[in-house]
């Protein structure tokens, strides 16, 4: 059985995170993920708090931007809540959206590079060795943590196109896909990652929207916009996404599809008010 995760949506207040994590906890998600995107909060930060008000649940990281972050510094960072908090994190990275690396004067000359070097630099860093690289986008030379945790987090990515899902396929622990990508689609995305190399190890990750409801105009009106923004994003017609949008009887099928075409974890984004009874209708119906 795949892992169940939910996702705690950026535009939920901040001051209510803690308790979402315990909610969450509590109805028997085996994850919660948090964002980074630009304006709205930090992931280390968040995904710290989360960390300490649970005890169980796993918490993801999906994502930070490579080009926001120092990779020495991600590494601490990382480090210190992997060693508080020993396999209990799980961190994404990703090329991060053009727009708003433009807007921070970030734009790497050569994505794919920075990415892939941002990777091997916080994968050797965490696994506590020396690291130098002189790589096209990353320079490091002789860095080591001197706490270097116990049990090395996962790094995954969040990529979308075939070059990016080769790499990380090739140095990543595990990919995330994001909201609205198909059973077909998710195998067409493992031919990729594999052709980078990657074992059945690597962690698949998917994203879904969920919102529960008998009222197709009524799930309409409250998850249309997301839904037409993301299929606008992807490229594809609004419906082409793939979601866990409509009768509570549908989830445990759609659930089952993306965990035979390979997805190890689904994360549940929640639309519309309300998102911890969304969750707990949708995990009940998983026999959580």
């Amino acid at each position: 059985m795949s892992r169940i995760g939910v996702l705690f949506d950026r535009d939920l207040s901040p001051e209510d995170l803690q308790a979402f994590a315990v909610a969450a906890e509590e109805a028997g998600a085996d994850d919660l993920w948090v964002v980074e995107d630009l304006g709205w909060a930090g992931s280390i930060s968040t995904a710290a708090l989360a960390l300490a008000a649970t005890s169980r649940i796993r918490v993801g990281i999906g994502i930070t931007p490579a080009p926001l972050r120092s990779p020495a510094l991600l590494a601490m960072e990382l480090a210190m809540l992997a060693r508080v908090y020993p396999g209990r994190l799980v961190a994404g990275l990703g090329h991060g959206v053009a727009e708003w690396m433009r807007q921070l004067g970030l734009e790497a000359k050569s994505k794919l590079a920075l990415l892939e070097e941002t990777i091997i630099v916080v994968q050797g860093l965490l696994r506590g060795e020396t690291v130098t690289l002189q790589g096209r986008e990353v320079c490091i030379d002789g860095v080591r943590l001197v706490h270097p945790p116990a049990v090395v987090p996962p790094i995954v990515t969040g990529v979308v196109k075939p070059r990016s899902l080769e790499l990380s396929g090739r140095v990543a622990d595990g990919t995330i896909l994001a909201e609205g990508n198909s059973p077909a689609q998710l195998t067409d995305a493992l031919g990729h990652i594999r052709k980078g190399g990657a074992t059945d190890e690597h962690e698949l990750i998917v994203f879904t929207y969920l919102h529960v409801n008998d009222d197709p105009a009524d799930a309409a009106r409250v998850t249309g916009p997301m839904v037409e923004g993301q299929a606008s994003w992807l490229g594809v017609p609004p419906e082409e996404i793939f979601s866990l949008i409509g009768p509570v009887g549908q989830v445990a099928g759609k659930v089952q599809a993306l965990a035979e075409a390979g997805a190890a974890t689904i994360v549940l984004r929640p639309l519309g008010p309300d998102p911890i009874p969304q969750l707990r209708a949708a995990l009940t119906a998983l026999g959580r």
